[in-house]
């Protein structure tokens, strides 16, 4: 075997464990962080029913609904809806919706990415996100 062969099966070696170790890492990294989202949910009682929306945006509705909450004296279904929406329209775009209430029932077809379903305390949230399509000329 010549030295050009050992060197080369050394870097494949080498290459192949570094891979390893940033997979194990990487594993590490996404335990903790859903660790602490977990942690969170619980000392804001926040419960997710159904989620296709990424982490941060959920923390901003968790954060937004939950400061909402807690100025209202008594829930107010229709002002946490508004305020939902409006946080997220103007933050992510148009065409957010959201349905607030102790009791409802839904089907709803949302962009890719765009959906959220949580409970706190005892109140529900559906927030979602359609596709805005310009009106024909």
């Amino acid at each position: 075997m010549s030295e050009g062969d050992q060197s080369g099966e050394t870097m494949e070696g080498a290459e192949k464990e570094l891979e390893r170790r940033s997979r194990f890492l990487s594993t590490l990294i996404e335990r903790k962080k859903a660790g602490e989202h977990k942690e969170q949910l619980e000392r804001l009682n926040i419960n997710v029913r159904a989620a296709d929306m990424p982490v941060p945006l959920q923390n901003r509705a968790f954060r937004c609904a939950r400061d909402s909450l807690d100025a209202m004296p008594k829930l107010d279904s229709k002002r946490l809806a508004l305020a939902l929406k409006k946080e997220f329209d103007s933050s992510y775009g148009p065409a957010w919706h959201c349905i607030v209430g102790t009791s409802f029932g839904s089907y709803v077809t949302h962009s890719l990415g765009g959906f959220l379903y949580f409970s706190i305390d005892k109140v529900y949230i559906l927030l979602f996100k359609t596709a805005v399509e310009p009106l024909g000329q």
